[in-house]
């Protein structure tokens, strides 16, 4: 198998974890190969990762033949502390990897109602900066 990828030196904004998850919101059905390459970590990194993941709540998978295809659970809670009450959507939504409505600053953010018609968003404080809309989750972008 593969070599250990290249290092990094100094320190990063994202966690090994982070990158893992951005990578499966990319393409669920990714190898762990194909993570590993993308994340410049060994596959057995990442094989670690996405169980720590899976035991925490935040990504299931199901079997597909030979590989697996995994589902992030959207709304588990952040960790830290200093993210108390962020979502995985809404760190997923602000690293632009989620399907989202995104909204520039003066449009609304509301989303289609059952007629079709375009419904007011509940918060229009944040239509004036831009923000993400993510379910019910609204992420300043």
């Amino acid at each position: 198998m593969g070599g250990v990828p290249e290092g990094h030196s100094g320190w990063t904004f994202l966690t090994n974890h982070a990158r893992v998850l951005v990578s499966i919101a990319d393409d669920p059905g990714t190898r762990i190969r194909d993570i590993a390459a993308r994340c410049r970590l060994t596959e057995r990194a990442v094989q670690k990762i996405i169980s720590d993941l899976e035991q925490n709540g935040y990504l299931t998978h199901t079997r597909q033949g030979r590989s697996n295809r995994y589902c992030i659970e959207d709304g588990t809670s952040l960790r830290h502390p200093a993210e108390a009450g962020l979502t995985v959507a809404g760190l997923l939504a602000a690293l632009g990897r989620h399907e989202t409505h995104k909204t520039r600053p003066g449009q609304g953010a509301g989303h289609q109602g059952s007629d079709g018609a375009e419904e007011p968003a509940e918060d229009d404080s944040m239509t004036a900066t831009g923000s993400v809309q993510v379910g019910r989750h609204r992420v300043k972008s």
